[in-house]
């Protein structure tokens, strides 16, 4: 069978569910009007995704071994696309909520599967060039995912948002059913279910996910709502990890992390993903926010960086046999970490290429981080275990980004409010320099006709506004720069890492 024909197949469902991670997003306000909802309770149709899709992921090597991978490939891929219909059909918000669930149901396991059946189908030596093409939708997905969705939404309604997953989905299923087949290895097993596992994971990883995606908005612990769902979290993750090392048929067997370069390598995609996620957020607030950017020009300072990315994922595919992995990681790194110092640099005068170059460096830096940490990461990986590898991780690059955008969007906040207190300081009648801008804006605001009894506060008024700019932009100073220095320090994790032997994958050490 043409390794072509299958990585297309596989490709196609991964790219729209990728997309439709961060597609609802820019078409929030119109579905919340749409279907008479608040903005807060508009929010649970992203965070009903996310949920389902966490608690998929880590399940889909266990799935494929009880149904067989391509048997549930085309369930996940059905359940997807009919699910799709009924969110564009949806009447209601509860209604869409239930049918989002139930789309990241089946969205959650097509990217490990599509990572599982690329690693088999391409030999070891072209281990790189399969991840090429499995790099380019998972970072090329939350690029093109806004910029779809407000076009769509702007020309046409929300609904088409998930219409035209559809006719994709369609085609995915009668491409599957052609050119995907089950390994000898992997026909359908009959195996006890795992139930207190399973359930110990759902309840964990979805408590998680609502904390994540919900905290900052419920100012965290301050919320009884979010310090309960940390509790279960955090309870049902630690008696998850105890059951599933005495259970007989795991769930997720977690004892693949006795492989070192294993572990290693989902610390690195972690906190790689933590710093694109956060990157690719943090930008557009800041582009609308402060520097007045519409939604589409906020778009295109992101467009230019996935290009970036198309272009160094294919070089870094084929560097990566010819090269030391190694060294194209560190590289990666290295740069990650240099386009999150650039953005830190930010100013409220910042020109257009100024802010665009920075994504272009965090896309090339991406491509050549992405081939070699999975090259690496799952090189020493046999076979038989690939499905419950590419699940973890698949997850833990999920989990960081989520982890990632958290984490930002925290940062920015409370940094917003240091800097305001701080600077506001100096706004007394006491300090010289500000009495000369009150009096300087006051004469201003008077030659254009304000009476001279309001010219005092229209001039204080202003020279505020300005303050909190100033704060909101070192607080985006103080955001990039963290990320940067988080980013720098996982480079020691490299060195645990090491390449499979050549030709050949091989069993765990």
């Amino acid at each position: 069978m043409n390794k072509w024909l299958i990585a297309l197949t596989v490709m196609l469902p991964t790219l729209i569910e990728i997309i439709d991670t961060s597609v609802v997003n820019v078409s929030l306000d119109h579905i919340r009007g749409s279907l008479s909802a608040g903005m807060d309770e508009a929010t649970w149709t992203i965070t009903s995704y996310l949920v389902s899709n966490a608690i998929i992921i880590p399940l889909t090597g266990w799935l494929s071994r009880i149904f067989g991978r391509r048997r549930y490939l085309i369930f996940s891929i059905s359940l997807f696309t009919a699910a799709s219909f009924l969110c564009g059909s949806a009447w209601s918000l509860q209604s869409l909520i239930v049918f989002r669930i139930l789309q990241g149901m089946g969205g959650g396991a097509l990217q490990p599967l599509s990572q599982s059946i690329l690693l088999e189908t391409f030999p070891p030596r072209q281990h790189g060039m399969a991840m090429a093409v499995f790099g380019i939708g998972i970072m090329f997905g939350p690029i093109i995912g806004p910029l779809l969705g407000g076009w769509i939404t702007d020309n046409w309604s929300w609904h088409w948002i998930f219409y035209l997953n559809i006719p994709i989905g369609l085609i995915s299923i009668f491409m599957t059913m052609l050119f995907i087949a089950d390994p000898p290895y992997l026909k359908g097993e009959r195996m006890k279910i795992d139930y207190i596992g399973l359930t110990l994971l759902a309840v964990g990883l979805g408590s998680l996910q609502i904390v994540l995606d919900k905290g900052q908005q419920e100012n965290w612990f301050d919320s009884s709502f979010i310090t309960w769902l940390s509790i279960a979290a955090a309870a049902s993750l630690f008696l998850f990890v105890v059951v599933e090392h005495f259970a007989e048929h795991p769930v997720v067997d977690l004892r693949i992390f006795r492989n070192i370069s294993f572990s290693a390598g989902n610390l690195v995609m972690f906190f790689a993903f933590f710093n694109l996620f956060a990157s690719i957020v943090l930008l557009p607030i800041y582009l609308q926010t402060l520097m007045g950017y519409t939604a589409t020009l906020a778009g295109l300072v992101l467009g230019p960086g996935g290009i970036a990315t198309l272009l160094a994922m294919p070089a870094a595919g084929r560097l990566v046999t010819r090269v030391n992995p190694k060294g194209l990681l560190v590289f990666g790194i290295l740069v990650c970490c240099y386009s999150s110092y650039l953005m830190s640099r930010f100013t409220l005068h910042a020109d257009f290429f100024t802010i665009i170059w920075p994504r272009v460096v965090l896309g090339i830096g991406m491509g050549f981080l992405f081939i070699p940490l999975t090259t690496l990461t799952l090189s020493t990986i046999r076979k038989e275990e690939m499905g419950n590898a590419t699940a973890i991780y698949n997850l833990l690059r999920n989990l960081g980004g989520s982890f990632g955008v958290a984490f930002v969007t925290t940062i920015l906040a409370r940094r917003a409010q240091f800097h305001q207190a701080r600077l506001v300081e100096h706004l007394t009648p006491f300090d010289s320099a500000y009495r000369q801008a009150v009096e300087q804006g006051a004469r201003i605001l008077q030659e254009r006709g304000v009476p001279e009894t309001l010219s005092q506060y229209g001039a204080a008024a202003r020279i505020y506004r300005q303050l909190i700019r100033q704060a909101s932009m070192i607080s985006f100073n103080d955001a990039f720069h963290l990320i940067s220095l988080i980013m720098l320090c996982i480079l020691p994790l490299v060195f645990f890492m090491r390449r499979g032997k050549e030709g050949a994958a091989t069993g765990m050490h």
